[in-house]
């Protein structure tokens, strides 16, 4: 099987890129803006006819897009999240149209939910912001198409590696240079549903090998709500810190407009075999670690 990687250099991409390593005869090539990439391409420029030639000389079975941008001017966003995703749908469409297309969409395409509620993929999108509406239109984008293709709703991973725009990446760094007295952060009342990095990266896997049509999009999160508060608690008993974590922080504008966020992930468990292993202390142990603290910090409270 050849596998074509969009996004590979990002968070996900890099545990996406091991899981699919792993696949039996799997030959995995990789796309991207970097000169070592069989590929050279950015989503965010690229013409549709040009990208048919350059796809149709790769002939991938399957193509992965984990290609994103969570931040950046309205333009940017809208050119990656959106035209990227079109841009690529229609070109395989040309080059390779037996070809399946595997997209990570994202929770925030949703919006805020129900207090108690859980998500299921026919919920009513309804995102706030730029990114949740740049990420609906490359979802429905390949959701419209006429390609074998599924998009994978992503909700809030996190795991070894995250970055430092995440509160999980931001929060291990600071832990890691050694804080004293007081870490402060926003309001973390909020509550979403945390999904490993390596448990997305089996998601894409069994999505890359199913048999047959598969839906046209699938929750992949941990299925259970938690306090945003839960995190930053069980990151920083990872660490041994014992300062005072305050909540007086400007805090997130999105947290505050989208309070709950729940998967129902049942759909993603009967189509691919697909269920969350990592326990979220095991997340947050293992990204302390990656971050460099393999021994405790200690400060005063």
């Amino acid at each position: 099987m050849r596998i074509l990687l969009l996004g590979g250099d990002g968070f996900l991409g890099r545990h996406v890129a091991v899981a699919l390593r792993a696949l039996p005869a799997v030959q995995l090539r990789t796309a991207g803006r970097r000169p070592d990439h069989h590929l050279r391409l950015d989503l965010a420029t690229c013409q549709v006819k040009e990208l048919a030639v350059d796809l149709a000389a790769q002939a991938p079975d399957v193509v992965v897009n984990c290609a994103g941008a969570v931040s950046g001017s309205a333009l940017h966003q809208t050119e990656v999240n959106a035209r990227g995703p079109a841009v690529l749908a229609e070109a395989l469409q040309l080059a390779r149209p037996g070809a399946r297309l595997v997209h990570l969409g994202s929770a925030g395409e949703y919006g805020p939910a129900e207090p108690g509620s859980s998500l299921t993929e026919r919920s009513q999108p309804s995102p706030l912001g730029i990114y949740g509406v740049t990420k609906l239109a490359g979802t429905l984008a390949v959701a419209e198409s006429a390609l074998d293709a599924v998009s994978l709703r992503v909700f809030n991973p996190l795991g070894p590696g995250s970055p430092a725009a995440s509160l999980p990446g931001r929060l291990a760094a600071e832990l890691a240079a050694g804080p004293t007295g007081v870490i402060t952060l926003g309001d973390l009342s909020a509550h979403r549903d945390f999904v490993d990095a390596r448990d997305v990266a089996a998601a894409v896997a069994a999505a890359v090998t199913a048999t047959g049509p598969l839906p046209r999009i699938l929750n992949i999160a941990g299925g259970l709500a938690r306090p945003v508060r839960a995190v930053a608690e069980g990151l920083i008993a990872a660490a041994g810190w014992t300062g005072e974590l305050a909540e007086t922080g400007a805090g997130s504008e999105r947290s505050a407009a989208v309070s709950w966020q729940q998967a129902d992930i049942s759909a993603a468990r009967a189509t691919l075999g697909w269920q969350p292993t990592f326990q979220l202390a095991d997340s947050l142990r293992d990204l302390w670690q990656a971050a460099g603290g393999a021994a405790p910090t200690a400060g005063a409270r």
